[in-house]
């Protein structure tokens, strides 16, 4: 049964990965977000919301009272994870520290519920899923492609001279993300607990182990120890999560029980199975405080009270005196800013799919609520105007799935020009990048008496804030054309088109080749001189 469930676990394990590559292309590429409880229980709450999308999740719950937490111990990428750091770290006879309290994940679910309850997710903090998605997708898979493309630096000559064509000009992108150090650090905390207790994560912390544990406290399929039981107590000794009492091996937390059947299999005397018979099956109650429970949710509710009264906590379009950070560009889609905060868990996934790599997580440009959440960085990449991907690859709905037609009015922002650093206002030399670049065709040159060159206009209603021009602006630092929030779309349902034309904006994509195609030695998205004549990176032929 330890193989079988070992190749479960690195099945599946396997599966979340190849579903965290294909992030948004594809539907079901969030279905393991999707089945996380607390992640979705936070944010139906977070955000008075249940959605369709949340029913994997409640086929989850729906198991513990069946099989216990099955999904824990063999599917949970998470938990699989920690298990192989586990078999590196934690010494071979682990004592728990006394001061740690089993039901200690109990009582974060209900301060992550309490603040849940006046509309603030933390499941950030806390959800599995969330955080393994962000440990993979913002840490681990940066650095894999950074050793693959060190490694074809060293294949490409010997591809040269065997002439394999394929290797030779074989290219891999490199991803960067903000905060990835601290997610690396908060993942090595976590393994490294593992010198305290095996699994510490999902027996101490985990709010959806608490939840499955709710709900598996007498599973139909649980562990049964026969009459040829010696008391040896081994079985307690090697159970991952303490849930055997150690004076009396018959008896067993079946809320902290795996269903992993390592007691099963270290047992001398072939004592233990698990089935549906009862018998001998002694199980140990979950004893709760619930003054503890109360308190808990009471803090939470404290703490997001406090959050939500800070200067930068988002307000709704009614609030006065609203203050945001000028570069904050939520991704297009992305629900109004209270809404936005209360849906999206930082998974990570919408960032980890954006195929050109400007969505990154933000630290305090949102204020301490809205800590890792996306935005768009222009300076470091552009938003493709025909990209879906961070609304499908989204699991809770915080950017909306978007048809190729509303995407292009899904307007982010409006681009500004910095007179005193642009080339041709201040420097007074010919410049053309950011009208040549844009595929809204919102940038205007115009002759100015007193200049030897024509100067940038934005036309506001025809920018849609894609950061083309801020991308591309030759000047280093901070380019003298950025894109700010202002004017940016944000609606919670109905048609982007309809509303961008009822508030007067023009947003079309160009059909004509860019200036861009024309000028030798420009590059273009694929790093080839854009005098080969393909179009500028985002414009559309037919649209």
């Amino acid at each position: 049964m330890i193989v079988f469930r070992r190749s479960i676990q690195i099945g599946s394990l396997f599966l979340f990965l190849v579903f965290l590559a294909a992030a948004g292309n594809f539907s079901g590429s969030d279905l393991f977000l999707r089945m996380d409880p607390a992640l979705v229980g936070i944010t139906a709450i977070a955000g008075r919301v249940i959605k369709w999308a949340f029913f994997p999740a409640l086929l989850v719950l729906l198991s513990a009272p069946l099989f216990g937490r099955v999904f824990c111990g063999y599917i949970c990428p998470m938990g699989t994870t920690i298990d192989l750091a586990d078999a590196r770290i934690a010494p071979k006879k682990p004592v728990p520290p006394r001061w740690i309290r089993p039901n200690l994940k109990i009582y974060l679910l209900a301060f992550s519920i309490g603040a849940a309850l006046l509309g603030v997710s933390l499941a950030f903090w806390t959800a599995p899923l969330a955080l393994i998605t962000r440990f993979y997708g913002m840490v681990v898979y940066p650095v894999v492609l950074l050793f693959s493309d060190a490694a074809l630096t060293v294949i490409q000559p010997i591809a040269d001279r065997f002439d394999i064509r394929k290797l030779m000009f074989l290219s891999i992108e490199d991803r960067r993300y903000a905060a990835n150090l601290f997610v690396l650090l908060l993942f090595a905390e976590i393994f490294a607990a593992a010198r305290l207790s095996p699994r510490f994560w999902c027996r101490y912390i985990c709010p959806a182990g608490a939840i499955l544990a709710l709900f598996s406290v007498k599973p139909l399929v649980r562990r049964r120890v026969g009459e040829d039981c010696n008391g040896c107590g081994k079985c307690a000794r090697v159970c991952p999560m303490g849930a055997i009492d150690a004076d009396d091996p018959v008896r067993v937390r079946y809320a902290d029980c795996l269903a992993c059947r390592t007691c099963e299999a270290s047992c001398p005397q072939e004592a233990i199975r698990f089935s549906t018979e009862h018998r001998g099956a002694a199980g140990v109650p979950v004893s709760t405080d619930r003054r503890r429970v109360l308190v808990s949710g009471l803090g939470g509710a404290i703490v997001a009270a406090v959050g939500l009264t800070g200067l930068m906590a988002a307000t709704s379009d009614k609030a006065e005196g609203e203050v945001c950070d000028p570069r904050l560009i939520r991704p297009p889609g992305a629900l109004p800013e209270p809404d936005f905060l209360s849906a999206c868990v930082r998974c990570g996934q919408c960032m980890a799919g954006c195929p050109t790599n400007t969505l990154q997580p933000v630290w305090f440009a949102a204020g301490p609520l809205g800590m890792f959440s996306p935005a768009v960085t222009p300076r470091r990449r552009y938003c493709d105007p025909k990209c879906t991907t961070c609304g499908d690859a989204c699991p809770t709905g915080a950017i909306r799935r978007l048809n190729s037609r509303d995407r292009v009015w899904a307007r982010v922002g409006t681009a500004i020009i910095h007179r005193q650093k642009c080339l041709a206002w201040e420097y007074r030399k010919s410049c053309m990048v950011c009208d040549e670049v844009c595929p809204y065709d919102a940038v205007k040159f115009e002759k100015q008496l007193e200049l030897p060159f024509p100067v940038p206009h934005v036309d506001e209603d025809k920018c849609a804030g894609c950061g083309y021009c801020e991308h591309f602006c030759p000047v280093r630092n901070e380019a003298a054309i950025v894109v700010t929030p202002m004017n940016a779309l944000r609606l919670g349902g109905g048609s982007y088109e309809e509303t961008a034309k009822s508030r007067g904006y023009r947003l079309r994509l160009r059909t004509e080749k860019s200036h861009v195609a024309n000028t030798p030695g420009y590059p273009g998205d694929d790093g080839t001189p854009a005098s080969s004549g393909g179009l500028a990176p985002g414009f559309d032929e037919g649209l």
